[in-house]
């Protein structure tokens, strides 16, 4: 008899609402590659700790912020870690996945990212901006963020939270890695329109930015998705480094590149789930 498949349990929410941005086309995509491959199941974020137990593995994709199921995030987590579930992406990612407080980590140990410090007492820390950028450290996808001038900047530098100044940059580019492998970047030519995308020529220059920072979150397997913005004089700096469910915007890519990101999503996942399956 043939080897029974492996059973995947893809965590999504279909109908999670993005500005400018359709999570759901893009999970069906996808599963409609892996279908191929794998038993397969979609789920809810809000279901998957309990729906786990009958799977090989987790594979968490465009599961929206986890502002707005953190209990069901956490009891998943947590019976994730306790009963050694293989989850792709791997619990031990170091950056959007534990909250934002790698940015503070990554600015003190003067890695080329937006200033960041934590507190109005670190303020001066900071270069000097008309206006500041205050989040949550747990927020995302833009919830909770304030753009403050800098005269009131102390009265909301409250709480648990990234202070940063308000950066001019020419455009914000993406670069997306499957595993430690580079697949392709998008920019958005125009500031104002963060989701209007188009394909990146990376660089040589470019790639070793964005490679240090996936180096140095050591993640092993998964998606990762590197963002960052370029400043007047050229510089890249360091936005987000975005290990849990990074929106891929497979749309904004012609056809050859999304059926390339496909093959290498699926070889990924197969190794990670092969790797799982094999006695130690």
């Amino acid at each position: 008899m043939p080897a029974a498949r492996p059973r995947l349990l893809y965590v999504t929410d279909l109908a999670y609402q993005a500005r400018g941005r359709r999570y759901c086309d893009e999970d069906i995509h996808l599963t409609s590659r892996l279908r191929a491959h794998f038993d397969l199941a979609l789920c809810h974020p809000r279901d998957a700790a309990a729906l786990m137990d009958a799977f090989d593995a987790v594979v968490v994709r465009n599961s929206g912020p986890v502002l707005g199921y953190e209990k069901e995030y956490e009891a998943f987590r947590a019976k994730a870690l306790a009963t050694g579930a293989p989850v792709y992406n791997p619990l031990t990612g170091k950056a959007d996945m534990a909250g934002k407080q790698y940015l503070l980590d990554l600015s003190a140990a003067g890695f080329p990212v937006i200033p960041t410090v934590g507190c109005a007492e670190d303020l001066h820390r900071l270069p000097s901006a008309e206006r500041y950028v205050v989040k949550p450290r747990l927020g995302a996808d833009s919830l909770g963020m304030r753009i403050v001038p800098a005269g009131q900047v102390a009265s909301f530098a409250t709480g648990d939270v990234l202070i940063q100044p308000c950066v001019a940059f020419a455009y914000e580019v993406s670069f997306y890695f499957v595993d430690d492998d580079f697949q392709y970047a998008l920019y958005a030519p125009d500031p104002e329109r963060r989701w209007d995308l188009e394909p990146y020529a990376a660089t040589a220059a470019d790639l070793e930015f964005a490679r240090r920072f996936v180096d140095w979150n050591d993640l092993g397997h998964g998606i990762q998705r590197v963002d960052a913005c370029r400043t007047p004089d050229g510089e890249l700096l360091l936005v987000e480094l975005e290990d849990l469910n990074p929106y891929l915007s497979l749309e904004a890519l012609p056809e050859e590149a999304r059926d390339a990101f496909g093959t290498a999503f699926t070889a990924s996942l197969s190794r990670f789930v092969q790797g799982a399956l094999s006695p130690a």
